[in-house]
Order: C-alpha cells, then sequence, then structure tokens
C-alpha cells in the first residue's frame, strides 16, 4: 500500500493559519487586512462650515457675504493667505488678492482689508503692506480650513 504521506500545500497551510486567527479563510483575512483604517472624521464648527460656503475648493473667496459679520471672518481667512514679510505696489497688492477671490472684485476686497486695519497703505496708494495681528480664536479655524483648501 503506497502509504505515501502529502504534505499540506502553502494555500491549505495558509487557510489553516487563517482559521486559526478567526478568519473564514486566507482570502478573508487579506480582505480585512488590505481595507485601509478609516479615516479620522474631519469636525468642522456649524460656524465654519456656514462660513466655508463662501469660498471654492481651491480656498478662494467666491462670492462677498451679504451680511457683515461674514464678511470680517471671510477678510480674516483671506489676510491670513497673504504673503508675509513683503510690501507691495499696488499691482502687486492687487494681483495678490486676485489669486485669493474668484468673484472678480479685487478692490472691494482691498478697500475692505485696508479700511479693517489689516493692510496698511501710503496716502498716495502706492504701497501696501501687511498689519501683522493675532487671528482671533473663533476665526482661526476657518482660516486653516481655507489653507488646507488652497493647500491642495
Amino acid at each position: 500500500m503506497g502509504g505515501a504521506v502529502r504534505s499540506a500545500g502553502h494555500l491549505q497551510i495558509l487557510n489553516m493559519l487563517a482559521r486559526a486567527a478567526g478568519f473564514q479563510n486566507f482570502q478573508h483575512l487579506r480582505a480585512e487586512h488590505d481595507r485601509p483604517a478609516p479615516a479620522e472624521p474631519q469636525t468642522v464648527s456649524n460656524e465654519a462650515r456656514r462660513l466655508l460656503r463662501h469660498f471654492d475648493d481651491e480656498g478662494r473667496l467666491a462670492r462677498w457675504p451679504k451680511k457683515f459679520s461674514e464678511q470680517r471672518a471671510c477678510l480674516w481667512a483671506l489676510w491670513a493667505g497673504l504673503p508675509r514679510g513683503e510690501e507691495w505696489d499696488e499691482p502687486a497688492a492687487n494681483a495678490a488678492i486676485r489669486a485669493l477671490e474668484a468673484f472678480g472684485d479685487h478692490v472691494l476686497i482691498r478697500r475692505e482689508l485696508v479700511e479693517g486695519g489689516w493692510i496698511g497703505r501710503t496716502d498716495d496708494c502706492r504701497r501696501y503692506w501687511l498689519i501683522e495681528r493675532a487671528v482671533p480664536e473663533e476665526m482661526s479655524e476657518l482660516a486653516e480650513k481655507v489653507r488646507l483648501r488652497r493647500a491642495g
């Protein structure tokens, strides 16, 4: 009687190991292992979510808010995205602001940034610079979410 003992093949061994670990078979183990871990839910406050609707997917202001309080919040987010440590002439200031807005009225935004104290300018409007201010805590979440959209 030929009594040859057959050893288990590699797939049979893998299935045995998978069953020992509580899986149905090796394919089940592999499917569970290859599945990406669930992403951490990104919590965004209701206030930030409401304000983010004014920005497009690239972090540019898509429309000018009607409410004064929303305008101020959006201006904080725009100010936070402007280049630091530079002084600009008017065309450079316009270009920097145009890069952050998508509705086509950079002059409105520039005027609001100057009048609100975020940007300083000379009396003849030839030179512009950022006025360094601390972003208020209630605006920091919006500024960060807009920054992340710009980073892509």
